[in-house]
């Protein structure tokens, strides 16, 4: 199929801020001229763009990494665009080998299913609900059988799919590579075959995924889809994207004061990308404040606002000023309004067995290193002993900053 044809007029404001928005953070934007051609046409004919994400549930959690690009659809979104959110039931079952250095093992079906059914629910809190269209892949991947399979490898070559990086070095290591992981970017392609793609987002990371896209529409008669990358986010560390293997990561199902907590605790530099990749602040709204902080306002209270926000956007107002709340009070030392209570027998009892079982330290050997580094204390007071024995009463038992019991032993 022709690409539309190039706008004889200027684009007009509208769309000139849509592309500035479309770009907005992002790795690339490829082709960008035949983006902006579709935003052009798409206001002419008042018919918005199929804009696709998918997503293997692999796991079943989201984290704030894999929300960077779930921002980019909803402000997409935001635009009167038709945002798809392609759940990869049947892509799951191959395994993706983005970036990976040896076969992925696939997931079982079961597997698949019990994450998938917490992802959308999850990715809601970002995308609006009533203006998203949700697919799975299986309904036409199943259905494309042995034969549609192999007229669909038909449509690429050997040669191009070892261009790929990762099997490139794979191969060049000597380290295995199966035929089925072939399959992966075809099918993750023929996706947009099926959707009728405009666009289609993704991490650095997919980028060759998302090219195969463009490739397979071209080869089925369609207009190709573009291509936008995200950048991937860098985790609590400063240094590594964000992961749970990382230990970096901030789940957007956890509790409001450990998600405020955890964003307060990121570097003052590694703030401000934060701030374009998952803040819905305006980009001169940014700046302003970014000045501002340039100019000596303290940057805790840019990191206080930035943790709000998303505390705000993953619970609620209310939950996000007790979260700060909260952080406050232990700052200053102070004791949080709620906090369990445990109730413990065999009085006097000695405090490394206090923590353990008041699940504040996992073992009795980590109870007493925590005592030894000065992290523990109670009613306020630094336990220095580690034969220190509590006799019957009640007690604030604190470890760290976080971890708080009220202990009542008997």
């Amino acid at each position: 199929m022709n690409q539309s044809a190039a706008p004889t007029n200027p684009p007009s404001n509208e769309v000139r801020q849509a592309l500035e928005i479309s770009l907005r953070g992002v790795d690339e934007l490829l082709p960008q001229d035949e983006w902006l051609k579709k935003l052009v046409r798409s206001e002419a004919s008042g018919q918005p763009l199929r804009i696709k994400l998918g997503l293997d549930p692999t796991a079943p959690d989201i984290h704030l990494g894999h929300t960077v690009v779930l921002n980019k659809m909803r402000q997409l979104q935001d635009l009167g665009h038709q945002v798809i959110f392609l759940i990869g039931d049947f892509t799951s079952l191959i395994g993706d080998p983005s970036g990976r250095n040896s076969t992925r093992p696939p997931l079982t079906a079961e597997q698949i299913k019990a994450n998938a059914e917490t992802y959308y629910t999850q990715a809601a809190k970002v995308l609006d609900p009533a203006r998203t269209e949700i697919r799975y892949n299986s309904e036409w991947c199943d259905q494309l059988g042995a034969r549609g399979m192999i007229e669909l490898s038909a449509k690429y070559t050997v040669a191009r799919m070892m261009e790929r990086n990762d099997f490139h070095q794979r191969f060049s290591e000597g380290n295995s590579i199966s035929l089925h992981e072939f399959l992966y970017p075809l099918m993750q392609g023929y996706d947009s075959v099926a959707l009728k793609s405009d666009l289609e987002l993704g991490g650095t990371d997919q980028k060759f995924n998302l090219l195969m896209g463009r490739h397979l529409q071209q080869e089925y008669g369609q207009e190709p889809q573009c291509v936008l990358t995200m950048p991937l986010l860098v985790g609590l560390d400063g240094e590594h994207k964000m992961s749970k293997s990382k230990n970096n990561y901030i789940g957007i199902t956890e509790d409001a004061n450990t998600m405020f907590a955890k964003v307060l605790s990121i570097s003052d530099t590694l703030m401000w990308d934060w701030y374009t990749l998952l803040s819905f602040k305006s980009l001169a709204e940014i700046a302003a404040l970014k000045a501002e902080v340039a100019g000596g306002r303290n940057p805790k209270d840019a990191k206080v606002m930035l943790a709000k926000e998303i505390t705000t956007r993953f619970h609620n107002a209310q939950a996000a000023d007790a979260a700060e709340q909260d952080f406050q009070n232990r700052s200053k030392g102070g004791i949080p309004d709620e906090i369990p209570a445990v109730s413990l027998s065999s009085a006097p009892l000695g405090i490394g067995a206090v923590l353990k079982q008041a699940n504040l330290a996992p073992s009795t050997s980590e109870a007493n290193r925590l005592i030894d580094g000065g992290g523990v204390r109670v009613d306020g007071a630094v336990v220095s002993d580690k034969g220190l024995k509590l006799p019957a009463g009640s007690y604030v038992v604190q470890v760290g900053k976080r971890k708080f019991a009220r202990v009542t032993l008997d």
